[in-house]
């Protein structure tokens, strides 16, 4: 324990305290008389967190200013020494972004009061992050943006300027601009590489040097709640993006490398949420998914790798099924898009929230529709089977290749196969394929090879599918041809492929002799199931894909 202070001592600290505060605030006022600018004491000004957070806080503290007030499209900025490099940059950006910056003097003491908003604001933020994103900037970077290259060189310029803030508006403006899901930076030995997924595939942007990336690192980690000083482990964490009335939710990786640190940036856009009508399911199917969508209890799972638009799907199947009439409660890992009228809750391990533990609390709720983000483990499925028996229509996600992997995955796990049975309504597996661009894409004639091959596959389609066009030598398909609207890829976009495992009562009795995944997947399609490979090329007839791409998503 320190030793108790005499009285006498204590005032004398005191009193030099306040004698070191006096010659701070004589000091700045003078420094505000010698550039003819306004004083200004923070100790008596309150602060506005939401101005305060337009320049990160590590960058406020190098340049020694803060921006203590937003009012419409002006600014209030308080600085230590107008002189100051640093500060003079982020003056002259901030000039570019708002119509008025309003400079005031003020002393270091004043600074360190308003800085401390930054941590007393982040206690009460532990979860998340928030970004407010000038809508008239994303609007003029989107009115430049209309390529790669634009993106390219509009990046280019703004590196220059070290900005880490206009760095990211920019990246984000780009993204939900390009259709971007993901944003990847990534640390070499001589440069640091910029890449957006589109579409699904990787496009390289540009390259930038290793000051500009930490700035950005920083600048991320602050956002999403990480830990500023942790460099050899991986983080995750997300933000929000508010754009007007639009709140975008950013999810976010580190992970530690040779050379730096990786980041990965989701963009989950709530634009981006379909209709059921709007996935891309055939008509044939369609019918069947909203068979089983009106029934009171059952399993419906989605099944495919990571990517593949399972969540997206479900959040279609939810939008559907939302009426005032029943309750729909979730437990996701994360909450990935937020609808109004379902009650959402989130896994938290350290909390002992889990996937089963809070399935079994959700029971307790009394609900009609449950969503589980993901089966994982046997207590969670022997619980979502269970609740699936009992008068629950249960959605989740499971990470088969196929259809016919549904039931050997969760017999791997644990669960029953008797109760597998009676319990699972409907598996639908799918893959995305990019849509060609409607904009570019010209038609030709199909050659006789081509011919061949797709009426080799199409023709055991069972009689409930329908042929989009007849296979004849005059069917014309599409042809990729790139330009400025699909970044010269040919392709705009995704829709899903489907196949469907439906469940019969002669299916029940089939999986009790444990069969493996070749003999489900030969009893489905003696029994009418449509193929990957098949529904895809549906969709060439139909104009919308390529041969090529569906075969390099379901194989040749």
């Amino acid at each position: 324990m320190p030793p108790i202070k005499f009285e006498k001592e204590y005032h004398q600290e005191r009193s030099i305290e306040r004698v070191r505060v006096k010659e701070e605030e004589e000091f700045a006022k003078k420094i505000a008389e010698d550039f003819n600018l306004p004083y200004l004491n923070l100790a008596l000004r309150p602060v506005q967190h939401a101005a305060l957070e337009i320049v990160p806080e590590q960058e406020a503290r190098q340049a020694n200013l803060a921006v203590i007030l937003k009012k419409g499209a002006a600014l209030t900025v308080a600085l230590r020494d107008p002189e100051n490099p640093d500060a003079k940059n982020i003056i002259q950006n901030l000039k570019k972004r708002f119509e008025e910056v309003n400079i005031f003097v003020s002393s270091l003491h004043s600074l360190e009061k308003a800085w401390a908003k930054y941590k007393k604001e982040g206690e009460k933020k532990k979860i998340s992050g928030h970004v407010a994103v000038s809508a008239k900037v994303v609007d003029e970077f989107q009115e430049k943006i209309t390529s790669l290259t634009d993106l390219e060189r509009e990046i280019g310029d703004i590196v220059k300027q070290k900005n880490a803030s206009l760095i990211m508006e920019l990246l984000l403006a780009a993204a939900l601009r390009l259709d971007a899901s993901d944003i990847h930076v990534e640390p070499s030995e001589e440069y640091i590489r910029l890449r957006l997924r589109i579409d699904g595939l990787m496009q390289d942007v540009t390259q930038f040097d290793a000051h500009v990336y930490k700035l950005l690192l920083s600048r991320i980690k602050l956002l999403s709640s990480m830990k500023l000083n942790i460099h050899n482990t991986a983080q995750d964490g997300r933000f929000s993006v508010t754009l007007g009335e639009i709140e975008i939710q950013i999810r976010t990786s580190v992970l530690p490398g040779e050379y730096g640190e990786n980041i990965v940036m989701r963009v989950l856009n709530p634009a981006s949420l379909l209709s059921v009508k709007d996935l891309g399911i055939r008509p044939d199917l369609l019918a069947i998914v909203e068979k089983h969508l009106a029934r009171p209890n059952g399993m419906v799972l989605t099944t495919g790798p990571t990517g593949s638009g399972k969540t997206t799907t479900l959040y279609a199947f939810l939008k559907k099924l939302q009426t005032p009439e029943i309750k729909i409660v979730t437990i996701e890992d994360p909450i990935e898009y937020h609808l109004e009228g379902i009650s959402q809750t989130q896994v938290s391990p350290e909390r002992g929230y889990t996937f089963a533990s809070g399935l079994r609390s959700i029971l307790r709720q009394d609900p009609d529709v449950i969503l589980v983000g993901e089966i994982r483990d046997l207590e969670t499925a022997d619980t979502a089977l269970q609740a699936a028996l009992t008068g629950h229509l249960v959605l989740s996600t499971l990470h088969t290749n196929d259809a016919a992997g549904v039931v050997p995955r969760l017999s791997d796990i644990g669960a029953s196969l008797s109760t597998i049975g009676p319990a699972l309504s409907l598996a639908i597996a799918q893959r995305l394929v990019r849509q060609v661009c409607k904009k570019c894409a010209t038609f030709r004639k199909v050659t006789e090879q081509e011919l061949a091959h797709l009426t080799q596959e199409l023709s055991s389609l069972p009689p409930s599918v329908k042929l989009p066009k007849a296979l004849t030598p005059d069917l014309e398909i599409a042809e990729p041809k790139g330009c400025d609207a699909c970044t010269n890829s040919g392709y705009k976009g995704r829709i899903g492929v489907y196949e469907a495992l439906v469940n019969t009562p002669e299916f029940e009795k089939f999986i009790l002799t444990s069969p493996s995944i070749t003999e489900i997947r030969e009893f489905v399609i003696q029994n009418g199931m449509t193929t990957f490979k098949q529904d895809g090329f549906l969709k060439v007839l139909a104009g919308i894909t390529t041969i090529e791409e569906v075969e390099r998503i379901t194989g040749e």
